[in-house]
């Protein structure tokens, strides 16, 4: 039957419609020109709506937020006498500025302490000043005032002996960046961690309120989107404005500038994967904010720091049950993946070694390690900017720490960030020589343990680069997923099982936070009584335990391998530059020769 014109016509036209459509699909997802005038339209539109987007993220609060005008203050260390107060007053009409203190509950106007007064402020500290309230008592809620109306509240250190010195709780994380995610209706200097950090101490009772956040590096970007300068100013720019963010004043009545902030360097705070040491450009620029910023009321430097005190970028302190060491892991490293390879230097190593070997006070049970990188070689991208970069180093570490858990009494735990993702890793003594199934993956155990988290408000990596390749760093729990990661440990003393007896304990509680909620927690314990065991060897301390686990399962498929194709793409690169400088150092020996 022969078909009829009108049925031709319908089919070219939907013939013609469907070409179209191919056609405005094809130009809207690849920008390429078409025929039609409407989609040409739409797609530049979209590029157009897009390269606001892309500026307003890079430019809106640099060009709109530069800080110059942020007035704050923020409390440092805290021991059980003093605490160290960060000012910053760029309006010179206030001066002098006038300190004040007093004990919480006295409510009388009489009841303030004059610290002192603050005569000059300008552009050579950037408008910055450390103070030191002294003569304070232990275990006490203070308030301080200024006289132009900045006030905060902080509690000191209890004094070792007493019995709150058995416990402790302080928050640990990395990596902040000004609204990220990206949104386009957000003020551009809003960090969304900071308020989950404030939200989640708010709902916490009085007596787990954290002493502090201990931050391991990463406060600013300085590279990140983009790199705008190198000067002292520019990095002077970035740490204003990350002050500058109203989310250190949300929510009202716990803010999370009320916590004690103690700081650690890391790369983006200079460059990123830093390892050129402290006198090449851009470091004495970037260093110049951050003492500024953060060393001028961080702890105190080692009392044994083998090098020159105003050299010396690491620190230590005790606070109750537990006695820290704060690395700084980029001034002094040299490049990583050589035999002598440093991440320390050698003054820091020797400090950390005699730090390690010190024999604590009695109510000392925890030696807490802070590094900005993490000790295990567990991640298998960037490695070398890790510890996994520097092996032979990080096993003298590792030996000096087990020989400290078998001889001093002590427990050594490990702290880090950088990664935007979470992991918890223990190292077992060899000495121990455990049995395969303790060190099988994802299992609770013996061993040092590692608790690296981050970002505290930043991107988190889609990929899965993490996992266990040998018997040395033994996955306890990986949690790669999610914008806000923060870590809360508590130590205090309670009744722990171990080998079907129950010991009264110095117990050290993690629990992992993401996006504001608590999803993961574990338990280690130093018994406080004295075993006899029988035998000659190392003091065994009880395993691990996974205290709770809210993790959501983790996809591995494609997400790992894309993982371990990036590491076998960044492999074949370092071979490539490797090799063709081996070639073009024969051609060089040759034309000397010649």
């Amino acid at each position: 039957m022969p078909t009829k014109p009108e049925d031709s016509r319908a089919k070219e036209k939907r013939a013609g419609d469907k070409v179209t459509a191919c056609s405005f699909l094809k130009t809207l997802l690849t920008g390429l020109p078409s025929k039609s005038g409407t989609a040409n339209l739409i797609t530049a539109l979209i590029n157009v709506l897009l390269a606001l987007l892309a500026f307003d993220f890079l430019l809106r609060a640099l060009i709109f937020y530069p800080g110059k005008n942020v007035a704050f203050s923020r409390i440092g260390y805290v021991s059980p006498t003093t605490a160290k107060l960060l000012v910053r007053e760029p309006d010179l009409t206030q001066l002098p500025l006038v300190v004040y203190y007093q004990e919480s509950g006295k409510e009388e106007s009489n009841g303030w302490v004059e610290e002192g007064k603050i005569y000059k402020l300008d552009e050579t500290t950037d408008f910055t000043y450390p103070v030191e309230l002294k003569n304070l008592k232990p275990s006490t809620h203070y308030r301080y005032s200024l006289s132009n109306n900045m006030t905060g509240s902080f509690t000191t250190a209890p004094m070792p002996g007493t019995r709150f010195a058995s416990r402790l709780t302080f928050l640990t994380s990395s990596c902040i960046k000004p609204n990220f995610p990206y949104n386009v209706f957000s003020h551009p200097l809003r960090i969304p961690g900071i308020e989950y950090v404030g939200h989640a101490v708010a709902k916490l009772p009085t007596l787990l309120r954290p002493s502090f956040m201990l931050f391991l590096g990463d406060f600013i970007y300085i590279d990140v989107p983009q790199r705008f300068g190198s000067s002292k100013a520019h990095y002077r720019s970035e740490y204003r404005r990350v002050y500058s963010s109203p989310s250190w004043r949300v929510p009202e009545g716990n803010p999370a500038i009320d916590l004690p902030w103690i700081h650690t360097l890391d790369d983006h705070e200079i460059a990123n994967d830093w390892a050129q040491g402290n006198t090449t450009p851009p470091y004495p620029a970037a260093a110049e904010p951050f003492a500024l910023y953060h060393v001028s009321v961080n702890p105190p430097i080692p009392p044994v720091p083998f090098a020159a005190p105003e050299n010396t970028t690491y620190f230590s302190f005790i606070h109750g049950p537990a006695s820290f060491f704060m690395l700084d892991t980029r001034t002094y490293r040299s490049q990583p993946a050589q035999p002598n390879s440093t991440m320390l230097g050698s003054a820091q190593l020797q400090s950390l070694l005699a730090y390690l070997a010190r024999p604590e006070p009695a109510d000392v049970k925890w030696k807490i390690v802070a590094s900005s990188v993490p000790f295990t070689k567990n991640w298998h991208v960037g490695t070398t900017d890790t510890w996994g970069g520097f092996l032979n180093e990080r096993r003298k570490v590792f030996e000096a720490m087990w020989r400290a858990e078998r001889e001093l009494g002590v427990r050594v735990v490990l702290l880090s960030g950088d990664r935007h993702e979470f992991a918890a890793t223990r190292f077992p003594d060899p000495a121990l020589k455990l049995k395969p199934d303790d060190i099988v993956p994802g299992t609770a155990g013996d061993g040092i343990h590692e608790f690296s988290v981050g970002p505290l408000s930043m991107f988190y990596l889609p990929i899965r680069t993490y996992r266990q390749e040998d018997d040395e760093d033994v996955c306890v729990k990986y949690a790669p997923d999610g914008n806000s990661k923060f870590g809360m440990i508590d130590i205090d003393i309670d009744n722990e099982e171990t080998d079907n007896e129950v010991t009264l304990s110095s117990v050290l509680t993690y629990t992992l936070y993401i996006d504001g909620e608590a999803v993961w927690k574990y338990r280690l314990s130093v018994p406080l009584s004295e075993y006899e065991y029988g035998y000659k060897g190392p003091r065994p301390l009880p395993p691990g335990r996974v205290m709770l686990d809210k993790v959501r399962p983790i996809g591995w498929g494609v997400q790992e391998a894309i993982g371990r194709l990036e590491e076998k793409a960044k492999l074949a690169w370092d071979v490539f530059v490797e090799g063709s400088w081996d070639v073009l150092d024969k051609i060089r020996r040759k034309e000397r020769v010649d």
